[in-house]
């Protein structure tokens, strides 16, 4: 090529990419949320920095946007200022904000991201819920992740949950909707039956009662099972073990056995406790490309080991849920309730197995998880353990309790220091993103603009690590913020708890999205981690290798380049490797309500 059409083709790209940045800040109107350009490349670059850098990107962006509007109203933002590292940035130019305010648009390919990082607009976002709603994305999400065929993400969808794939006009006024006000209707369906059976089943009362005993017996159970085949086998030798995978492996076969009885397809095919966390772990890679028939070129070069691993998933639980015997009488009543309803809609069983993956993900890998976050920060502080197994040990009256029973009741009203700490790993460890589509046209607590056809991300892990909440040390472990402290304006007896925001934890979720197994993922988690420390004590066997022997484990960091879809684990090479002593030889837990 001659040098004056080298030059032409830079001008020309020049002049393209000038004309792009230029039309992703454009707003819909001057009351929509100021706009962050993507960076390096238009509409692409925010989408590409979550793709390499996961959840770590969204938080660094937040809490650069939110440290901005701490400097106060006077922080003009000059062009183009640079927002993160020099290894993921992001620019701002000052026709587009001058302070942001808990709220941006990052501008995506098709559509546009709105950001929130503040508390109030997060409950504001949970009380918009006709307006807002996650219920649009599932049909397309489980087709992903799961595989599920046409016809049954059809009936996933439903008629009355239609929408349509571009804003149209209002009949009255000046509004844009995707949606058809007079045929949407979230309260009926498939999804809304599944929901309601799973928040009444799950709600606090009787039924919650037994069933957290049944499911914490299982875990207490195969603990001390542990326990005593490791007296019995070699008491001079205790065990190094991977913390993670260690209490992994308590979890996935535990609840898998609680579920779906002891015939489950975890025990009676070993090779899919692996092949569950290849598919848990290969999510993101699922979302790509999950939706694509096996045995295809793309599902074989990228979906890999996640894609075959759920489909050897797939099969087990296919030829599991077709056993008569087992939904008769091994599997647990929500289980058989699950997929009565998935009966009634016509879902076949192949099917309806896939939809049991979703099931045993939620029963499993918050909980494996946080409980290993819990057990490792306990074992990791000598004194924090002492005093909670000091809790552990006595009831709200001080009499002892070391009877070899384990109380969910006791551990819910009487250790204030283990619900502390587990809160603050929540805090740390979550980094999620509750996501929901507008539906219509709306104004968010009565000053931003939202567009229909938009996506809203409330930024948990902005939100837990932002120092106005948290404090100046947001970013370290201080379980004494959700301890209670007494209040010298009160009588002696009473306690309070800090104030802030009741959206700023957000573990849960929140609004219509709050998680409907909390009270249950907590007792159990809580439950699973005292047995634990009750019976083990630990050491880091890295520095006993080393001659330096009753060194606690150390704490790893978490590995947030990844998709932030439940609570973050420490990157493999990180994870403590620990010596396991028993505490008591011969002790047993005995699990009561």
């Amino acid at each position: 090529m001659a040098f004056s059409d080298v030059v032409a083709v830079f001008v020309g790209l020049g002049t393209l990419y000038v004309i792009l940045y230029r039309l992703q800040l454009r707003r819909s109107r001057p009351d929509e949320p100021p706009v962050i350009p993507g960076p390096g490349l238009p509409f692409l670059g925010h989408v590409l920095c979550m793709a390499l850098q996961g959840g770590r990107y969204m938080q660094q962006l937040g809490l650069r946007l939110q440290h901005m509007t701490q400097g106060g109203a006077g922080t003009a933002l000059g062009a183009p200022t640079l927002l993160l590292s020099s290894s993921s940035f992001s620019s701002v130019t000052p026709s587009t904000i001058a302070t942001p305010a808990g709220i941006v648009t990052l501008p995506v390919p098709g559509s546009r991201i709105y950001l929130v990082t503040d508390p109030s607009l997060a409950a504001a976002v949970q009380r918009a819920s006709r307006a807002m709603s996650f219920t649009p994305l599932v049909p397309d999400v489980t087709r992903r992740v799961l595989g599920l065929d046409e016809k049954t993400v059809g009936i996933v969808r439903g008629d009355n949950l239609a929408v349509s794939s571009s804003p149209k006009p209002r009949p009255t006024g000046h509004t844009m909707s995707i949606v058809d006000d007079q045929k949407y209707d979230e309260s009926y369906g498939f999804l809304a039956d599944m929901h309601d059976m799973v928040y009444n089943y799950l709600g606090p009362g009787e039924t919650l009662t037994n069933f957290v005993k049944d499911a914490v017996g299982e875990l207490v159970g195969q603990v001390t099972a542990y326990a005593a085949g490791l007296e019995a086998a070699e008491p001079s030798m205790p065990p190094v073990v991977d913390l993670l995978a260690w209490m992994k492996h308590f979890v996935t076969l535990g609840t898998a056995r609680f579920l779906y009885g002891p015939r489950n397809p975890l025990a009676m095919q070993p090779a899919l406790e692996p092949a569950f966390w290849d598919f848990v772990h290969g999510l993101g890679r699922l979302l790509l490309v999950g939706d694509r028939q096996p045995g295809t070129l793309m599902a074989s070069l990228l979906g890999g080991r996640p894609f075959a691993a759920r489909e050897r998933l797939v099969d087990g639980f296919t030829a599991y849920l077709t056993a008569d015997e087992h939904m008769s009488s091994a599997s647990s009543e929500i289980v058989r309730r699950r997929v009565a309803i998935a009966d009634r809609y016509g879902w076949t069983r192949a099917s309806t197995a896939r939809s049991e993956l979703s099931f045993l993900f939620a029963g499993i890998i918050n909980t494996a998880v946080t409980s290993f976050w819990v057990v490792l920060r306990l074992f990791s502080d000598p004194h924090l353990l002492q005093a909670v197994r000091e809790e552990l040990g006595q009831r709200r009256d001080g009499s002892d309790v070391d009877d070899g029973t384990l109380s969910v009741e006791h551990i819910r009203t009487g250790c204030p220091t283990l619900q502390a700490v587990y809160q603050e790993c929540l805090r740390l460890g979550s980094n999620n993103m509750s996501t929901r589509l507008v539906l219509s046209d709306t104004m968010l607590a009565d000053r931003y603009f939202l567009r229909a056809g938009s996506v809203v991300q409330i930024a948990a892990g902005v939100i837990h690590a932002d120092p106005l909440l948290w404090g100046a040390d947001a970013d370290t472990f201080d379980p004494t913020r959700f301890m209670p402290k007494a209040d010298k304006t009160e009588k002696a007896d009473k306690t309070t708890t800090t104030k802030r925001h009741p959206a700023a934890f957000r573990a849960f979720g929140g609004g219509k999205t709050l998680c409907p197994g909390r009270h249950f993922a907590t007792a159990e988690i809580l439950s699973f981690a005292a047995a634990v420390i009750l019976l083990f004590d630990a050491e880091d066997a890295a520095a006993l290798a080393k001659g330096q022997p009753n060194v606690p484990p150390k704490v790893p960091p978490r590995n947030d380049r990844v998709l932030p879809i439940h609570i973050l684990e420490p990157a493999a090479k990180d994870v403590p490797r620990v010596k396991l002593k028993l505490r008591q030889p011969g002790r047993t837990l005995c699990v009561v309500p």
